[in-house]
């Protein structure tokens, strides 16, 4: 019995070796977590024995448990790199369909653009993004970039929070008639740069010229012309039509009136507009249309305080063809791709899942584990929902191994091999006694 115990020991100490040499080993490795051996003791005993004086037959390798806590996360640049600050790990199809879970978020795109673990044989799995950008939860699809232009968008409205100095001089209309080209026929000016469905940019500019104590009027010109194409000077000229903006004695809009409509509102309708150039004086159709609905042009926030003029950048909708000049993952996994029309869109979001028993998945290879019964089906949500972590953009998780307590582990279980060695001798020294007695 002595011999098998001894045996027991060695095999017991070669395992922690074994655990503690694999450790080590994957030091560097992204995402790795570390082993630990777990033993147990064994008795041999009757059912109805007593156990008063049992002497125990040995040890055996329990479990090999992995420990799941989490790695420095360090800045690495890529692009596609990835950690999980935090509970989750990533989800990967492999090429024969199955599903592999991972800390290591060392990521990259293939040649069709699909997001890829470091060795191009799994793609990261997340949810699809729709045509505007708008991330629809469905099942898992497979992560891809979309590296085609962006579509132009045909400019719907225009909204800026602006002020008209309640000092500024009256201009007397009848003296002095609005004209573009003579800046003391207008009291300020405005530019907006609109797009038509082609993307070609058209600048609206909106003359504003104080006419009385509480009223101003506004002549919005696109491309230096009407918005319907007419010239407001030379052959065939129309008088550029003015929107009259009312304000109270507070300085707070009461309304527009653009005739020949009589209904006041703090909205003006650009519905004529038709998109054109204009080269040498001569205004050209360009063969693209404007948004059929017209542009609503806001203007509930101008006030006529007795300060400075000024407007803030408008917020408008419409943008030209953009080419894609970035990726950005924010917190939550959404992948946004930014253009060079100063425009940025989801493209997708990344999946994350849990596990009840993580210490029930089976390690495959790769830094990647695979479901088991005992791990539990595993649980689908974005990053920074319930218990799942956040995702850490341009960054890796490092392996949690603990480089001097693994050290310490090595001498111990040298020690231990050593020890349970000695007990075989001595086994074997005292059966050569007995031996040689008889």
């Amino acid at each position: 019995m002595s011999f098998n115990i001894g045996l027991s020991g060695l095999y017991a100490a070669n395992k922690q070796l074994d655990v503690t040499g694999n450790n080590i080993a994957n030091v560097a490795t992204t995402g790795f977590k570390s082993s630990r051996a777990e033993f147990a003791d064994i008795y041999a005993a009757s059912k109805l024995g007593t156990g008063q004086n049992s002497i125990g037959n040995g040890v055996n390798l329990a479990a090999v448990s992995q420990q799941f806590t989490q790695g420095d996360v360090n800045g690495s640049g890529g692009i596609l790199d990835m950690a999980i600050q935090g509970g989750g790990f990533f989800v990967q199809k492999a090429s024969d369909g199955s599903l592999e879970y991972t800390r290591s978020g060392a990521f990259r795109a293939d040649k069709d653009g699909y997001i890829t673990n470091n060795t191009g044989t799994s793609r990261l799995q997340g949810y699809a993004a729709d045509e505007n950008g708008k991330i629809t939860k469905g099942g898992l699809v497979d992560l891809q970039l979309n590296l085609s232009n962006l579509p132009p968008k045909a400019s719907t409205k225009v909204d800026s929070t602006s002020n008209l100095n309640s000092s500024e001089p009256v201009i007397d209309q009848v003296l002095k008639p609005f004209d573009p080209t003579k800046t003391d026929t207008f009291t300020t000016q405005y530019s907006t740069t609109l797009y038509d469905t082609q993307g070609n940019a058209h600048p609206m500019v909106q003359y504003l010229v104080k006419t009385d104590s509480n009223q101003w009027k506004s002549y919005t010109l696109i491309d230096g012309r009407n918005p319907d194409g007419t010239p407001i000077s030379g052959t065939g000229a129309v008088a550029p039509v003015a929107s009259t903006l009312s304000f109270d004695t507070a300085g707070k809009l009461t309304g527009v009136v653009t005739p020949p409509s009589i209904v006041s509102n703090t909205t003006l309708t650009i519905s004529t507009w038709k998109p054109g150039t204009v080269t040498d004086g001569v205004w050209k159709a360009n063969g693209a249309a404007a948004n059929p609905g017209g542009i609503a042009v806001s203007m509930a926030d101008i006030t006529q305080y007795n300060s400075a003029s000024y407007r803030n950048p408008p917020i408008t909708d419409g943008y030209a063809t953009g080419q894609i000049t970035g990726l950005k993952i924010d917190g939550s996994g959404v992948l946004f791709a930014t253009f060079s029309n100063q425009q940025s869109k989801s493209i997708g979001q990344l999946s994350l899942a849990s596990f009840n028993n993580e210490q029930g998945l089976q390690p495959s290879g790769g830094t990647t584990w695979r479901e088991t019964f005992a791990s539990g089906q595993p649980g689908y949500d974005s990053p920074q929902s319930g218990t799942l972590g956040s995702i850490v953009a341009s960054s890796l998780e490092n392996s949690n191994v603990n480089l001097t307590n693994e050290l310490v582990d090595l001498i111990k279980a040298q020690s231990n091999y050593q020890a349970n060695a000695k007990t075989i001798s001595t086994q074997s020294t005292i059966m050569q006694t007995i031996i040689q007695m008889t």
